[in-house]
C-alpha cells in the first residue's frame, strides 16, 4: 500500500504577504524563490543562504512551483506589471528621503 508524505514546508496565511504561498516560518514567497532562480541565475543553496531560509524550504519552493506554474508564473506577471507601472508612474519619488 502506498503512502503519500507531506513535507508541509510550504504554507499560506491571509495576513502574510497576502496569502500567496510561502516557505514555512517565513515571508519568503514561492514567487521570490522563483525569481531569484530565474532572473538572478541563483542556486538553490544561494537563494537558502543569500536570504536566510531553509535550503529544504527553497527545494519545497520549486517542487510547489513546478505542481502550481500556471499560476505561479501568472502572480509572477502581476507583480512585475505593477512594478513597472509604478516605476513609471514615479510612485514614492515625492516624498523626501527617509535616508536624508
Amino acid at each position: 500500500m502506498e503512502t503519500i508524505l507531506s513535507i508541509n514546508l510550504i504554507v499560506s496565511n491571509p495576513k502574510v504577504r497576502g496569502g500567496r504561498p510561502c516557505i514555512a516560518g517565513t515571508g519568503f514567497r514561492v514567487t521570490d524563490v522563483v525569481m531569484a532562480q530565474r532572473f538572478h541565475n541563483m542556486s538553490a543553496d544561494d537563494i537558502a543562504s543569500g536570504y536566510d531560509v531553509p535550503l529544504a524550504g527553497v527545494h519545497a519552493a520549486l517542487a510547489y512551483y513546478y505542481e502550481n506554474r500556471h499560476e505561479i508564473d501568472e502572480d509572477i506577471r502581476q507583480q512585475i506589471a505593477k512594478a513597472r507601472d509604478a516605476q513609471e508612474k514615479n510612485l514614492g519619488n515625492d516624498r523626501p528621503s527617509l535616508l536624508s
